[in-house]
C-alpha cells in the first residue's frame, strides 16, 4: 500500500506514480490474474454529480477484481446535510472496505479521508480530478512508448482536471502549459505546488494566454468543457470569453504533426472542441475513456493489497 488514500499525485513520489502506471497497464494486459483480488471486498460509492466513466469504471472495476461496490447517489446520501460527513465516514467504515467520494467540496473528501481508517478515493471534487490524470497518463504513455520530455497543453480553464494534470506531469517529467483566457488561470497554490514537485523531475510548468507559446511544439492537446458542473449559470458568459480557445484544425495544426488530441469527456462539441478534431485520427478520447477503467482498478489494488502490486 503506497498511501492510505488517493486523495492528489501531489501526495505521490515520482516513482510510485510510476508504478501506478505499471500496475494500470498489467491490470489492462492481463486482467485475469486479478479477478480474484478482492473477493469479499466491498466498496462504496458516494456521488453528488452524476457520472458515466467514474461510475462504471469503479463499479465495474470492483466486480472485475471479484470485489462489490454500492453505489450511493444524491437521494441515499447528501453530505453535510441529511448527515454529517464525519458521522457518514464513521458509519461506512464499520461496513466496507473502500470508500470512493465524487464531491463538489474537496473539504468533504479531507473529512471522509479525516474521519475514516479504510482508503478513501477522490473521484472528484472541484479542486482536483487525480483519477482521470492517472488514466490521462496511462493514455499517453501507450500512445508515445514514454512520458519524460513530452509537452501537454492543456486548452481552457484552469480547473480541477488542469490541477491534476500538472501534478501528473511534475511527478513524469512531462512539461505542463496551461493555455486560458485571463482570469481563468489554475489557482495559484495548486501551481506552486506543482512548479515545486517538478523541481525533481525537471518538468515545466507554464500558464499563458498566448494560443501560439501554449500549443506550439506540444505532444499532446488537451481541453475540457468550458463550465463545469456547478458553473452552469456561467456558461453562456464563459463561451464568449472562451471561444477563440476552441480546439479546431487550426490550433491543432500549431502542435506537433503526431500530437495526440484528449478530452475527459462529456464533450460539448461545437464548442470546445470542433467533430472535425475529436473524430479525426489525433484524437485518442475513447482510448483515454476506456483506461479509466484500468486505471481505477490500479488505484483500488494500490490502496487494497499490501506491498506492492505485481
Amino acid at each position: 500500500m503506497y498511501h492510505k488514500d488517493f486523495i492528489s499525485i501531489h501526495d505521490l513520489s515520482p516513482a510510485t506514480m510510476g508504478h501506478l502506471l505499471e500496475v494500470a497497464l498489467k491490470v489492462k494486459a492481463s486482467p485475469e490474474k486479478y479477478e480474484d483480488a478482492l473477493v469479499n471486498h466491498t466498496m462504496a460509492m458516494i456521488f453528488e454529480k452524476p457520472s458515466l466513466r467514474t461510475r462504471v469504471s469503479f463499479e465495474a472495476g470492483m466486480t472485475q477484481l471479484g470485489g462489490h461496490a454500492i453505489y450511493l447517489g444524491p437521494n441515499d446520501i447528501s453530505l453535510g446535510k441529511r448527515e454529517s460527513v464525519p458521522d457518514i465516514a464513521r458509519t461506512l467504515d464499520r461496513m466496507v472496505d473502500l470508500i470512493m467520494a465524487r464531491t463538489f467540496s474537496h473539504g468533504s473528501i479531507l473529512q471522509l479521508a479525516q474521519f475514516a481508517d479504510i482508503p478513501v478515493i477522490n473521484g472528484l471534487s472541484d479542486l482536483l480530478h487525480p483519477c482521470q490524470a492517472v488514466a490521462d497518463f496511462q493514455t499517453i504513455l501507450e500512445k508515445k512508448g514514454e512520458l519524460k520530455g513530452l509537452t501537454l497543453a492543456f486548452v481552457g480553464d484552469g480547473n480541477n482536471v488542469a490541477h491534476s494534470l500538472m501534478f501528473a506531469g511534475a511527478k513524469t517529467g512531462v512539461n505542463v502549459r496551461i493555455l486560458c483566457p485571463e482570469g481563468f488561470d489554475p489557482k495559484p497554490e495548486m501551481l506552486a505546488l506543482a512548479r515545486d514537485d517538478a523541481r525533481e523531475t525537471g518538468a515545466t510548468m507554464t500558464v499563458t494566454h498566448d494560443l501560439k507559446e501554449g500549443v506550439s511544439g506540444a505532444d499532446v492537446i488537451y481541453t475540457d468543457v468550458w463550465a463545469s458542473m456547478g458553473q452552469e449559470a456561467e456558461a453562456e458568459k464563459r463561451k464568449a470569453i472562451f471561444r477563440p480557445y476552441q480546439v479546431n484544425a487550426a490550433l491543432m495544426a500549431m502542435a506537433k504533426e503526431d500530437a495526440i488530441f484528449m478530452h475527459c469527456l462529456p464533450a460539448h462539441r461545437g464548442e470546445e472542441v470542433t467533430d472535425e478534431v475529436i473524430e479525426s485520427w489525433q484524437s485518442v478520447v475513447f482510448d483515454e475513456a476506456e483506461n479509466r477503467l484500468h486505471a481505477q482498478k490500479a488505484i483500488i489494488l494500490s490502496l487494497m493489497l499490501e506491498g506492492d502490486v505485481e
